[in-house]
């Protein structure tokens, strides 16, 4: 067996994953209660807490499994993308990790009028530097993040290893040195992904040191067995393989797309992304162009538009609830909103959605809207089905800036929670893209595809186009 663990940004999760069959003996999730806010903008993660939760998701992973520890081969690790975990001697954090949601540097520091994201850009030579990054620094990216650090004086003295959260939790489960695989360190804004390395120019120019960042590894890799004291506490066996972390979007893919070659995945999660392989390196402004294990790329529009917009709303009909009719307003609305939204019909009678509540990538200004109101669409039930459909129309925006490269890719897959848990959701993507949208059959696809990988590192399959063959399949499908 192969457990496969993804440290999500609201919870981790965990699978155990049976090669032989390609089911699943059992899936747990635990609530990421690791995060803190501690001002505006402000994103962090206390890793010492973190990795207390990571233990406790595979100590209970593993008993609902009810398996002895020499059943697990191996562990496979994904996560959240973007932000910085910076880690000192013995895997020690040295201080908290900031995540891919934090803000601060859109924000000027004190004596300056311009926010430290454009400074970051400029000292890094403009635009152009970053184009065989793959992606435009974003604010959350990891070399903005240590730029804003380094601005402030704030980074710790050498030697210290910045990384990302999943690379952090595997340094901690074997006590080995950081390893980064590709698909994380593109994420960075500072990793040339064509050569595959530090884009040692762009450290440079924006006087980060070289030594701070960790060696690059390949999907798959073992970077150590799992510690005596760590192993007891799971319920596995001391020296279990972990492999090196994958970027949880690429993850997705491999644990959703049977047919990885031939697949669109949209996948709705906090976020959302649309992503297809290529077999070749795509510089697209407004798209990300990320590695992909094998030497390939995957093509990706993200946005900030997924189940938080959807949040976002449901907040506002509570605050309607509890403040204008006093009423104990119940804390999930999600199911009620969506019944509500299917008595609309499609186009919501005119009503419109632009969810970009906390910007987009590209403009971290942008603001969300709703337009084309009248006194019939003024609903509760419109303004739901609006948002989804909004969210539809970001994935195709997304679809046509990147449809000359990657074409009509015959298959398109839904996964994530934003997908499995709103089938009107799902119906209005099927109708958007005119196609039937064909949804995993494994749950938490993420810790799934770090299962697979893990299983071609460790050798029971030979590449990952066979593995995915062999382990994966469909559940479901949505007609448009």
């Amino acid at each position: 067996m192969l457990i496969g663990l993804d440290i999500g940004t609201t919870s981790l999760s965990a699978v155990v994953l049976d090669p032989a069959s390609g089911s699943q003996a059992a899936h747990r999730t635990v609530a990421n209660r690791a995060g803190s806010s501690p001002g505006p903008g402000r994103a962090e993660l206390d890793l010492a807490r973190l990795y207390e939760l990571a233990v406790q998701c595979l100590a209970e992973l593993v008993a609902q499994a009810d398996l002895a520890p020499t059943d697990i081969q191996g562990i496979g690790v994904t996560g959240q993308q973007h932000g910085v975990a910076l880690i000192g001697q013995d895997a020690l954090p040295a201080g908290p990790a900031i995540t891919w949601q934090d803000l601060r540097v859109q924000e000027p520091l004190p004596g300056s009028d311009r926010p430290v994201l454009e400074r970051f850009i400029s000292a890094a030579g403009g635009r152009e530097a970053f184009r065989n990054t793959g992606c435009l620094p974003a604010a959350g990216f990891l070399g903005p993040s240590l730029y804003w650090l380094r601005l402030q004086d704030a980074l710790p003295d050498l030697p210290v290893t910045a990384c990302f959260v999943p690379d952090a939790v595997v340094s901690f489960l074997t006590g080995a040195a950081v390893v980064c695989e590709p698909t994380l360190a593109g994420s960075s804004g500072i990793f040339d992904i064509r050569a595959n390395c530090w884009d040692t120019t762009l450290l440079e120019r924006l006087e980060l040191p070289e030594g701070l960042f960790p060696p690059i590894g390949g999907a798959g890799d073992i970077v150590g067995g799992l510690r005596r004291e760590l192993a007891e506490a799971a319920g596995l066996e001391p020296g279990t393989p972990v492999t090196v972390a994958l970027g949880d979007n690429q993850a997705s893919f491999i644990g959703s797309a049977p047919e990885p070659g031939h697949s669109l995945l949209l996948n709705v999660g906090t976020g959302g992304q649309i992503s297809a392989r290529t077999d070749s390196f795509h510089f697209i402004p407004g798209l990300e162009n990320r590695p992909f294990p094998g030497e390939l790329y995957l093509l990706i529009g993200g946005g900030l538009f997924g189940g938080r917009s959807y949040a976002y709303l449901q907040g506002f009909f509570q605050q309607v609830g509890a403040e204008l009719l006093e009423a104990d307003v119940p804390d999930d609305l999600y199911d009620r909103m969506t019944e509500l939204a299917a008595t609309v019909p499609a186009g919501s009678d005119g009503l419109r959605c632009e969810p970009f509540f906390t910007g987009s990538r590209i403009d971290p200004g942008l603001r969300a809207s709703f337009s084309g109101l009248s006194p019939d669409n003024f609903t509760p039930a419109h303004f739901a089905r609006a948002l989804l459909e909004g969210m539809a129309d970001g994935f195709v925006a997304f679809f046509e800036q990147m449809e000359p490269v990657v074409g009509k890719p015959p298959l398109l897959v839904g996964a994530g929670n934003g997908v499995r848990q709103n089938r009107l959701l799902a119906q209005i993507l099927a109708r958007r893209f005119e196609k039937t949208l064909l949804i995993s059959s494994h749950m938490e696809e993420a810790a799934v595809g770090a299962a697979v990988a893990a299983s071609v590192g460790l050798g029971i399959f030979g590449d990952l186009e066979t593995a995915a063959a062999a382990l994966l399949d469909y559940a479901d499908a949505v007609e448009p």
